[in-house]
């Protein structure tokens, strides 16, 4: 209900992904629960989900209905973690603004003459706005960081080759930086509570390239936990 009414003000989200219910009902029966066990989580756009399309704000993707969930998906899931929505980025994601000719302009829920950011700025928006507590985005040049700045929230974009890539159909780019998935969040304690969720082993079984070198807490509670070396170490 709440990211209904922040997209009806900001139109931050592409997509309502089906079965959360059904998932919900499937978790309640399980025995062990996960570190995000019924916590709603929002997803960028480009983050392959079954059943749905994985655009970039470009039109040649929207036939392309995805047939399985990305890794990050199925890990935040087996971690009780229930992905929701879909959200906005900007058209090939290369963009500071968050607006493609599909879903049209995201806007900033602190002010509606600002831009949110991007390319992650749904998330950005509708986390802002309360619609979701949790979101995964993606940055290569300040994709999650931008957003997280422009919208009064805390975002980590992790070391490469940390966490599995999402799935989609390959950019039209070749990025000498690699692009990396991290969560979005209004606290740091949420991020690290994601990170520590995602590096589990679960994901090293389901994408044996990823280094199997699990969250070190004492990392981040050494200091400055979202320092240049804190986050170099994560």
């Amino acid at each position: 209900g709440e990211a209904l009414e922040v997209n009806r003000e900001v139109n931050c989200v592409t997509d309502f992904i089906h079965g959360c219910e059904d998932q919900l009902q499937k978790l309640k029966k399980q025995k062990e629960k996960g570190l995000l066990y019924g916590i709603p989580i929002s997803i960028k756009d480009h983050i392959n989900c079954k059943g749905h399309i994985s655009s970039g704000g470009m039109v040649k993707f929207l036939g392309q209905v995805k047939k399985e969930d990305s890794v990050i998906v199925q890990v935040l899931k087996h971690q009780g973690g229930i992905p929701f929505v879909k959200t906005n980025i900007p058209q090939t994601m290369i963009n500071y603004d968050c607006s493609n000719l599909i879903f049209g302009q995201t806007l900033n829920p602190l002010n509606h003459q600002k831009s949110p950011g991007g390319s992650s700025g749904g998330e950005g928006a509708l986390i802002a706005g309360g619609g979701s507590i949790l979101g995964i985005g993606s940055d290569v040049a300040g994709s999650i960081r931008l957003p997280s700045s422009f919208c009064g929230l805390c975002g980590l974009k992790p070391t490469g080759n940390r966490i599995s890539p999402p799935g989609c159909s390959d950019s039209p780019f070749v990025l000498a930086v690699m692009a990396m998935l991290g969560p979005m969040a209004r606290d740091v304690d949420s991020l690290a509570l994601c990170m520590k969720a995602l590096l589990c082993q679960e994901m090293f079984q389901l994408d044996p390239t990823v280094p199997p070198v699990p969250f070190n807490e004492e990392v981040r509670l050494r200091g400055a936990p979202m320092s240049p070396s804190a986050q170099s170490r994560e």
